[in-house]
């Protein structure tokens, strides 16, 4: 079982909230968003990739709403790596309240590995697969 990871941490601002009280779905996804930078960056830091005009292209996310989020609330994402493909990697993103006694939302997200100048997938390299694997491995 692969460890969740501390991908993002924020809290839910009243600008955040529509009209209803509650945070808006925009800001879950700038949530989740934000915790994907972070989690690719650890699989493969962006500068190095930049270099090699090579990223990442999301390709699938499937948000779960479950408990709503009110302003003021100090919210962190906890991210874990599911799957490692030939050109891809999956993991979720669990969104709750920072003491972790409330699961807000999920999304589970299907990055593909992306050459920037062919504009397609390309095969994970070597190295990024260790680190992955690395996280995949944790218990």
């Amino acid at each position: 079982m692969a460890k969740r990871i501390e991908t993002w941490r924020c809290a839910a601002y009243p600008w955040n909230c529509d009209s209803m009280g509650h945070m808006n779905t925009q800001f879950y996804c700038a949530a989740f968003d934000g915790a994907t930078v972070h989690f690719l960056n650890m699989l493969a830091p962006y500068a190095k990739l930049a270099q090699s005009q090579l990223g990442w292209a999301d390709v699938r996310q499937l948000i779960e709403y479950k408990h709503e989020i009110l302003a003021g609330a100090p919210l962190v994402v906890r991210t874990t790596p599911t799957r490692l493909g030939n050109k891809s990697v999956e993991f979720l993103h669990e969104l709750g309240d920072a003491d972790g006694d409330i699961l807000h939302a999920t999304s589970a997200m299907t990055t593909v590995f992306f050459d920037l100048s062919a504009r397609k997938s390309a095969p994970i390299p070597d190295w990024i697969r260790a680190r992955a694997q690395a996280m995949l491995d944790e218990t």
